[in-house]
């Protein structure tokens, strides 16, 4: 009887080691991807890196959940999309208007640095419906069809914003474009 109960505390140290090193290979391996994503929704550092520390909590919690090790940097984000949603539900934040919050840096390393954050600064100013879509597609390279399953959207629904952001972009960057041309020409 003895021995019994020893092998079944075997048992369980060995599901615990097993459920750890699965554990923290998963953070090792998609901790950055998930931050940025989490930057990229809420556009905070500190609420994303709390975002991200109860998704990884949550995803510990149900860990045996995941079947399909291929799945796991989609359910990770379907678990911060819910942590998200769930920080709304207990607080409600003041918003602020990202034209209010323009942060001049006069000292330009070079124009792929200044292109890049013109393009985050105009991503960042999409409505969330069109800026969601275009961040999973862009950050993670997920496919149409992904992205639809991920937001719980059709997948022609998903393509339509993916359009209409791109375009959204690529008029603010051709304005941008001729109001710098004004001032040179």
């Amino acid at each position: 009887m003895f021995s019994r109960k020893q092998k079944s505390t075997a048992t369980v140290c060995a599901d615990m080691t097993n459920k750890n090193k699965r554990y923290e290979a998963l953070v090792q391996a998609l901790h950055g991807d998930i931050y940025r994503y989490a930057y990229w929704l809420v556009g905070n550092k500190a609420v994303a890196e709390d975002i991200v520390q109860e998704t990884f909590l949550r995803a510990w919690k149900s860990l045996d959940s995941l079947k399909d090790e291929k799945a796991a940097k989609s359910w990770l984000i379907t678990i911060l999309r819910r942590e998200n949603a769930r920080r709304f539900e207990r607080k409600q934040f003041d918003l602020v208007e990202f034209e209010d919050m323009n942060i001049a840096d006069d000292s330009p390393d070079n124009e792929d640095v200044l292109q890049q954050r013109e393009l985050h600064r105009l991503m960042a100013s999409l409505t969330q419906e069109y800026r969601e879509p275009l961040v999973l597609q862009v950050l993670f390279g997920f496919s149409g069809q992904e992205i639809a399953e991920q937001l719980a959207l059709n997948k022609n629904t998903v393509m339509t914003r993916l359009f209409r952001a791109r375009n959204q972009i690529k008029e603010a960057l051709e304005s941008a474009e001729q109001t710098r041309g004004r001032r040179n020409g």
